[in-house]
């Protein structure tokens, strides 16, 4: 047998009991009942199929097919537990508002982010940490970053694409989009802390849906320790600026560390406690590292194919640049003027969302659609299923920026658009991801020329979207930006 199997069998043995156990639950008379379909084999059930699927960039069609075969609504196993697959826009809505499901995510993301992560959280605690987050990411206070993030971006550009023939686009969008914030949430300038820091997130990232299996060799094992070794630079920068906030020398909107140190509740306590910053901070440099550099690449992507869409922002830039003096940083005030890019990163989120979907787990017996979801199920939900859904997003595999146009008189029905989530764990760093991605956009688009060099053109889920060979380029300076 493979040894990595092995690994993986080792891993979710745990939960076979239950799995079998629930397997034989029948609904109570007069109850709803189970959601057609099947569990498959005990503790494999349809994991390695959905795995498969997401490697070869086929995910969308293997849900499509289990709704084809049974239905919106339908029962499998996932990763050892017994789940309900739910699709379409009022399930989305289900998902993101019912009281009766609680985020679920793997075990190797749990211990490697932190019990109190925003997260893990839920009720109080949850509203407590997302309103914390959303003090430090609220407009009046995203203002004040746009100068900075331009400052970042332009640097990378200078040093990591300017002069080059070609480049490779993943990784770079990746370190930039670290960079950004890294310097936002910890105050961290360019040197050997933030570079440590960015090896330790590299392996963090690696084992974050690896086998829960921790020996020496694993890729759980190195995320465990780089997650270790990132907590504690953390949790030294928290006390720094603790001790400057103190002194006078650091301000509530000096970075997302001070902002949540300086909140306290009516008695002057503290509202988070350190562990709660340090996990909080966990989740929103990995959160606004992967995401936003996805998003970006997959941009860059389709634009070396789409030569009117680019001329289009081509000439948006060229217009807010007019305005500016050499040099002369992007202001808040230039952002709302780029309504057309925004457009086509919209556009890129509804055909690449980067992530496919999520899980919540059933707290207590709840129903949805005349079917019964038994407590302690999983519930799984992807985004495809709207997202290309030709009855909501006419000619749902065109690529037509114009279909955000006018978000206020769009016909789709509530939860069809869900590249952000939706309900009271949408996400909170939406406005801040919207403001690096014009502002690379911008620099990018007035800097280069670019096109593919490789003529396969694809991508894979594993668990994010990552395109061939992480997407290089030929590159071209303009000769004026």
């Amino acid at each position: 047998m493979d040894f990595s199997l092995l690994l993986a069998l080792m891993a979710i043995a745990f939960p076979v009991l239950i799995h079998l156990l629930t397997r034989a639950r029948k609904p109570r008379p007069g109850t709803a009942k189970l959601p057609p379909g099947s569990l498959g084999l005990p503790v494999i059930g349809q994991s390695l199929g959905l795995l498969r699927a997401m490697r070869a960039n086929t995910a969308e069609r293997w849900v499509q097919d289990r709704v084809d075969r049974y239905g919106p609504v339908s029962k499998l196993s996932l990763f050892g537990a017994p789940t309900v697959l739910l699709t379409g826009a009022a399930a989305n809505k289900f998902v993101f508002f019912s009281g009766a499901l609680a985020t679920q995510q793997p075990r190797s993301a749990q211990r490697i982010l932190g019990e109190r992560s925003i997260l893990e959280l839920a009720g109080a605690d949850h509203k407590r940490i997302r309103g914390a987050l959303a003090e430090f990411l609220r407009p009046d206070m995203l203002r004040l970053y746009v100068g900075r993030i331009d400052g970042e971006v332009r640097r990378h550009l200078d040093e990591s694409w300017a002069g080059r023939a070609t480049v490779t686009v993943m990784p770079l969008m990746k370190r930039l989009t670290f960079d950004i914030i890294s310097l936002l949430l910890f105050g961290l300038e360019r040197g050997a802390v933030r570079d440590a820091l960015a090896g330790d997130f590299k392996h963090v990232m690696d084992g974050m849906w690896a086998v829960p299996v921790d020996l020496p060799f694993t890729a759980f094992r190195r995320s465990l320790k780089a997650s270790a070794s990132a907590r504690r630079v953390i949790a030294g920068i928290t006390r720094e600026t603790k001790a400057k906030l103190e002194r006078g020398e650091a301000s509530r909107s000096s970075d997302l560390i001070a902002c949540l140190l300086s909140l306290t509740d009516d008695g002057s306590a503290r509202q988070l406690s350190e562990e709660e910053i340090v996990d909080s901070s966990m989740v929103a440099l990995i959160a606004g590292h992967d995401t936003s550099s996805i998003l970006m690449t997959f941009m860059v992507r389709h634009l070396a194919n789409d030569p009117d869409t680019l001329a289009a922002m081509v000439q948006e830039h060229d217009e807010i640049a007019k305005n500016k003096g050499d040099g002369e940083a992007l202001t808040w005030d230039d952002l709302t003027r780029m309504k057309f890019t925004w457009r086509v990163a919209l556009e890129t989120l509804r055909l690449v969302p980067p992530i496919f979907g999520s899980f919540r787990r059933a707290l207590e017996d709840v129903e949805f659609d005349g079917y019964l979801i038994p407590k302690g199920w999983q519930v799984f939900w992807a985004a495809s299923v709207t997202h290309m859904d030709a009855a909501i997003f006419h000619e749902p595999a065109k690529f037509d920026p114009s279909r955000f146009k006018d978000q206020s008189a769009a016909t789709a029905p509530p939860c069809s658009f869900v590249a952000f989530g939706g309900g009271p764990r949408i996400c909170v760093g939406m406005e801040f991801a919207r403001i690096e991605t014009l502002v690379t956009m911008h620099h990018l688009v007035r800097r280069f020329r670019w096109k593919l060099c490789c003529k396969e053109d694809t991508f894979a889920r594993d668990p994010m979207p990552s395109p061939l060979h992480g997407l290089p380029m030929q590159l071209e300076n303009k000769t004026s930006p």
